[in-house]
């Protein structure tokens, strides 16, 4: 091997080196354990009000809320949110109403908007009617266990922590780009997201679900801090770790639906997220490519088609066909991923995303935030970093962003909601429920 080979060499050790350990954090990802009704841990939980923001009525809303009316959970109250008294919304909460009479359900039809971001505006509108001390809020595509709330908001109990949020897989509507899409989430944001966590970042948190605290909520700002960010559940988290509180990343994984059935628009999908990701971690994002395992091996094996070179790739695909989890994903992981390429490479221009009929920039107009009350700041925790390190941003991209990630969320429940904001994640950014 001679000098020339060596960045060849390089970028094959990296990119295998990275599916190696997304295949590695994924497999030691924390064992989820039911919480039984009668357990302890069950009859000691707060009340817990959930925060739904609704905007028109996907195939699976009425599933996926009736599965919160369904939670073994002594104390809930769900509060759904819509800005038009027409939303077909409306007519789900209905059915549930109907169908669940013992649950406790608000419904708040409020068209007021209170900055660029229609999801927190739905949101500003409907906390009123929250009437209890912890909060979750969550998307409106987002499927979940029976012990869901009881696993999620059990952190809270813990003065220290300021958000709790959960990882997500994809659910796949059917068809070839679905599940394409499904695979941007399991095979790429959500590794990455361990890998970032597994390096100690928890500078994330996803909208497809985030638990707080009323009184931490209230201490910065509510959410009208958030009112003009695209990233609403990254700087929702991000702002209680600025006032020293900790961010726990659940062993809850949720289902989020995955809806896109052609190409066009599964690419503007996508495009928005990783333009928020970009938008959140510059320079984290410039190195994601390293993350789009099988256009990086191919790269380095056409540069560079040496034995060397060649066990590496080899060795990881193998690693990347293992991520995927099966073998019928094994076989999209190269159009995926190559799709991923391609689609970062676009991310890297342009200000403007589109979310539904909605054009926003990713150069947020923050709106002014109440400074955070100092008897929320805890005294043990050290400096909270504003950017994340450059080895985060290549191992940890995609779970800074998102925020259901990197949120871009227009009416808090982009129905086809993979725009979570992410956190700085493991690719670079870091991130999160789908943009």
């Amino acid at each position: 091997m001679n000098l020339g080979t060596l960045p060849d060499v390089a970028l094959a050790c990296v990119a295998a080196g990275y599916a190696i350990t997304a295949v590695l954090a994924s497999r030691r990802a924390p064992a989820q354990a039911a919480i039984p009704c009668a357990a302890p841990e069950y009859a000691g939980l707060h009340p817990v009000s959930v925060l739904k923001p609704l905007c028109g009525a996907a195939p699976q809303l009425y599933e996926n809320l009736a599965g919160l009316c369904r939670q073994r959970h002594p104390a809930f109250q769900l509060v759904f949110g819509v800005h038009a008294a027409d939303d077909p919304a409306i007519a789900v909460v209905a059915r549930l109403r109907a169908e669940f009479p013992a649950c406790d359900i608000a419904l708040v039809t409020d068209s007021r908007v209170h900055g660029s971001n229609l999801k927190v505006s739905n949101l500003i509108n409907l906390l009123p009617q929250a009437r209890h001390p912890w909060l979750l809020i969550a998307d409106s595509d987002i499927a979940a266990p029976p012990d869901y709330l009881a696993r999620v908001t059990a952190p809270l109990a813990d003065a220290a922590v300021g958000v709790v949020t959960c990882l997500y897989r994809g659910r796949a509507a059917g068809g070839l780009w679905s599940r394409v899409g499904a695979q941007f989430i399991d095979d790429w944001f959500a590794p990455s997201v361990r890998i970032a966590h597994g390096g100690g970042s928890r500078r994330f948190s996803f909208g497809a679900t985030i638990a707080l605290r009323r009184e931490v909520l209230d201490a910065i700002g509510g959410f009208a801090p958030l009112a003009n960010r695209l990233a609403d559940d990254f700087w929702l988290g991000e702002l209680t770790r600025r006032s020293g509180l900790r961010t726990v990343l659940s062993d809850v994984v949720v289902s989020t639906d995955v809806t896109e059935t052609h190409l066009p628009v599964l690419w503007a999908h996508e495009l928005r997220w990783l333009r928020t990701i970009r938008s959140i971690n510059p320079l984290g994002f410039a190195f994601t490519f390293i993350t789009f395992t099988w256009p990086m091996l191919a790269l380095a094996a056409w540069l560079s088609p040496q034995p060397l070179v060649l066990a590496v790739a080899l060795a990881g695909i193998v690693a990347r066909s293992v991520l995927a989890g099966s073998a019928a994903a094994a076989l999209r992981a190269p159009l995926r991923d190559a799709l991923l390429l391609v689609e970062w490479a676009a991310a890297l221009f342009g200000e403007k995303v589109r979310w539904r009929e909605q054009v926003m920039s990713v150069r947020d107009r923050p709106a002014a935030a109440a400074a955070p009350r100092p008897e929320f700041a805890n005294p043990h925790s050290g400096p909270v970093p504003q950017q994340g390190s450059g080895a985060q941003a290549v191992t940890g991209f995609a779970a800074g962003m998102m925020a259901r990630p990197l949120s871009l969320q227009a009416d808090g429940a982009d129905n086809d909601e993979r725009d979570r904001s992410p956190a700085l994640s493991a690719n670079g950014m870091i991130p999160q429920r789908p943009l």
